[in-house]
């Protein structure tokens, strides 16, 4: 049993109603780690302690503020195999994964951060002989960082990294449900040798201790990645408080297969980007179009390949999928998959837990269909009724993807645009044309051509639609987390 506590003002401890509850390993349905129930009290604390650190920190020379980011990334990697395996045993998922993802990425978003303060250039610009202007980018003050559950350390770091960097303090609310790894992260952070106060981690439920965060007058930012339904009360908060506001939220994103792509080749990562870290990843491609002219046989081969994947102990190093995160999203998964076969769908793998797996949020990778998919009058009915199912529309977040043909490249771009969604998209093809035709077609933050996940973070990342609000990446974070202030003098 591990209790944890919250970091303020450089020190761990205990929230002040002496509240904790219990998180669960999702493996194993055991208790693996006590969470502080922080409440508003203990989100004052930590948001005093940062604005009583922003003077000094922001005024500390770039180079200084790199040097520490640096540090930071030295601490992640010293204690990255303890770090993979409690992201593994907090969330669930393989802990294969976590060493080659989430913490090698965890102390890269430091280092990056550190390599663009340092590198920096301000914008100048001459007016006359007598006159220029120039910009200052200046921190702003307190930013609120609100992680999700599903990516915990990884996206918590990009968050914290270009906040401090520019010389912002932060108070950080990490998911209930996976904190193990950002009380890690607090120690990690307080033997580097970081000033006191300008990083506070405070644990708890989103409803109380990130909902007194968002509100809090004295923290003029709010960056949140989460779910839709939350990032929407969240923008409703702050706008009347006129806070800056960034928003990485829900996705149902498109994956395109044209019929000349190499499925040799692609299959396997096409596979990936369906099913990797249980389809928990907002960036999974869970409504796959195929040209009909290849449907039937890459459905066969994709269905042969989802199951061959190994569902199974998150700490076995063969293990691709893990348990999902909680009950209650193991339920939410399971409900979507029973509406769907109610409404006729077929199930192609899937359905269901893993029969050799009795304890544990586990879900078999699952691969539906619509009941037709042929150009007789009563299949394109069928396919009409199928790509207007809630199971085309709504965010699974979980390992659950469909699998539909097309006849043209109209028709397919207008299915992949057809949702409330528009985080990211993937395109499978041989054809240069067609890559760039569709991508410039698709409603999405982020188009990928026979890639996935692939991130260049000198990139904008960020969604459209009711995936999001605002950028992430090199130029974005710097400009969301300073403010812009022109200066022009005249020197005659």
């Amino acid at each position: 049993m591990i209790r944890l506590s919250n970091f303020v003002d450089g020190t761990h401890v205990a929230p002040e109603n002496g509240k904790y509850f219990a998180s669960l390993n999702p493996a194993t349905e055991e208790v693996h780690v006590e969470v502080p129930r922080s409440e508003a009290s203990d989100v004052s604390k930590a948001v005093a302690a940062a604005k009583a650190a922003f003077s000094g920190w922001s005024e500390r020379r770039a180079e200084v503020r790199a040097d520490f980011l640096d540090k930071i990334a030295a601490g992640i990697d010293a204690r990255a195999e303890e770090l993979a395996r409690a992201e593994s045993l907090d969330q669930g998922k393989p802990m294969s994964l976590a060493a080659t993802l989430d913490i090698p990425r965890a102390a890269h978003n430091f280092r990056f951060f550190a390599g663009v303060l340092r590198h920096e250039l301000s914008v100048a610009a001459p007016m006359d002989r007598s006159m220029f202007s120039y910009v200052r980018r200046e921190p702003i003050g307190v930013a609120g960082l609100i992680s999700p559950w599903n990516l915990p350390v990884y996206l918590l770091t990009w968050k914290i990294a270009p906040a401090i960097a520019y010389g912002n303090t932060c108070v950080v609310k990490p998911s209930e449900m996976t904190s193990h790894t950002a009380f890690i992260l607090s120690e990690i952070i307080r033997d580097a040798g970081l000033p006191r106060g300008v990083v506070n981690f405070v644990f708890g439920l989103g409803g109380e201790a990130g909902q007194a965060l968002v509100e809090h007058k004295d923290v003029p930012m709010i960056s949140f990645t989460g779910g839709t339904v939350t990032g929407r009360k969240i923008s409703e908060t702050v706008a009347p408080q006129m806070k800056k506001l960034s928003l990485e939220l829900g996705g149902k994103n498109p994956t395109i297969v044209f019929k000349d792509v190499n499925l040799k080749k692609h299959l396997k990562m096409i596979v990936r980007s369906a099913f990797l870290n249980q389809g928990e990843i907002c960036l999974c491609g869970s409504r796959i179009y195929v040209e009909r002219d290849i449907y039937e046989s890459f459905t066969e081969a994709f269905v042969k390949e989802a199951r061959e994947l190994i569902v199974g102990d998150p700490l076995d190093k063969a293990t691709f999928m893990g348990p999902l995160v909680s009950k209650e999203h193991l339920e939410k998964v399971q409900g979507f998959v029973a509406e769907a076969k109610a409404q006729g769908l077929r199930v192609l793998t899937g359905g269901g837990r893993p029969e050799n797996l009795k304890n544990g949020f586990y879900f078999s990778p699952t691969v539906l269909a619509p009941e037709a998919t042929g150009k007789s009058s009563e299949g394109m009915a069928s396919e009409k009724a199928f790509h207007a199912s809630k199971i085309q529309s709504d965010e699974v977040f979980g390992p659950v993807v469909t699998i539909a043909p097309f006849d043209s490249e109209n028709e397919v771009v207008g299915l992949a645009n057809s949702t409330k969604y528009g985080l990211s998209a993937t395109l499978w093809t041989d054809s240069l044309s067609t890559a760039h035709g569709v991508a410039a077609k698709l409603h999405a933050g982020t188009v990928w051509v026979n890639t996935w996940m692939s991130r260049d973070l000198r990139m904008p990342f960020g969604g459209v639609k009711e995936s999001g609000l605002g950028r992430e990446g090199q130029l974005d974070s710097v400009h969301f987390f300073t403010e812009a202030k022109t200066v022009c003098i005249r020197h005659d």
